[in-house]
């Protein structure tokens, strides 16, 4: 089947704020892909993270084993899944969804170099805004289930958790990849994480 069948090929974007761990994320989310058997590119894309900028990774995988990925870059109304780390970039990144796609944003806020400047003012309401476009939205405090599992840090897990529920993988093939990726020493809390962004994504 090719890469233009129907449904042959699914496209996640995960958009954050540098230093909130979305590459990671995407990692973890290659890896279980892998896991399952199919084809899958990951391609990152770099803002100016060291300032806050956007960083921006491409995950585009197989239905089955016989679907072919043969570009890793997310054109806009082609993804399936918008994984935000963070409101605006939820919003800025929403073109890239298809109609009727998901989005799964941290409730958390980070201000852009503009609005740390005082050249501009953090839009209001803006997961309201997201969610008139007419598409699914999940949003959760992902930053305060990953201090209840240990650690701020885990906020990437807590989201992968919660997109978990929207993606047909099984849940011991994620839990796997997280003890393959992550230090050994971090296991159980980023499984703990995994766990608390998994039931609020039902």
């Amino acid at each position: 089947m090719s890469e233009k069948g129907k449904n042959a090929v699914k496209s996640v974007m995960i958009v954050g704020v540098g230093g909130q761990g979305t590459l990671l994320a995407s990692r973890v989310l290659g890896s279980a892909m892998l896991q399952k058997g199919v084809d899958v590119k990951v391609s990152e894309v770099h803002g100016m993270s060291q300032r806050g900028g956007s960083v921006v990774t491409y995950v585009r995988y197989g239905e089955t084993p016989e679907d072919r990925v043969y570009s890793p870059v997310i054109e806009r109304g082609e993804a399936d899944v918008l994984l935000a780390f963070e409101a605006l970039e939820a919003a800025r990144f929403l073109p890239y969804l298809k109609k009727g796609g998901t989005v799964v944003v941290n409730t958390q806020q980070m201000d852009p170099m503009p609005v740390i400047t005082g050249a501009a003012q953090y839009p209001r309401d803006i997961l309201e805004k997201v969610k008139e476009q007419g598409v699914h939205v999940l949003a959760l405090d992902a930053l305060a289930l990953a201090e209840k599992a240990g650690s701020a840090k885990a906020v990437n897990v807590v989201l992968i958790g919660a997109m978990a529920q929207h993606l047909s993988l099984p849940r011991e093939v994620w839990e796997e990849t997280i003890r393959s990726t992550v230090p050994e020493k971090f296991i159980n809390m980023n499984l703990q994480a995994f766990e608390l962004g998994f039931t609020t994504g039902v």
